[in-house]
């Protein structure tokens, strides 16, 4: 009897997840314009001289609910909004 639960358990996961994987490119979301006279290079560029200057550790820290000074906060949410920009221009794809 076990086995038979943990065999639907199975397919029933198997089922769902296939239903995941199927191609779902005429539902993807349509990609935002970028702001005036940004490019997806220049938003690139930017997020990694960010990430050289270690601003990601700080988003990391703020997401935990670690309080940061008003220097670093502004860095974070100047590279979440960048980051955001550039995934929702579909600029990685």
């Amino acid at each position: 009897m076990r086995k038979q639960a943990g065999l639907l358990h199975c397919v029933a996961a198997g089922i769902l997840l296939g239903g995941c994987a199927e191609n779902t490119s005429r539902y993807a979301p349509v990609a935002r314009s970028l702001p005036s006279g940004k490019t997806c290079k220049d938003i690139h560029s930017e997020l990694k001289a960010m990430d050289r200057r270690g601003v990601q550790s700080y988003v990391e820290r703020a997401s935990q609910g670690e309080s940061l000074p008003p220097q670093q906060r502004e860095a974070a949410n100047r590279y979440t909004k960048l980051l955001d920009q550039y995934l929702h221009a579909r600029c990685h794809v």
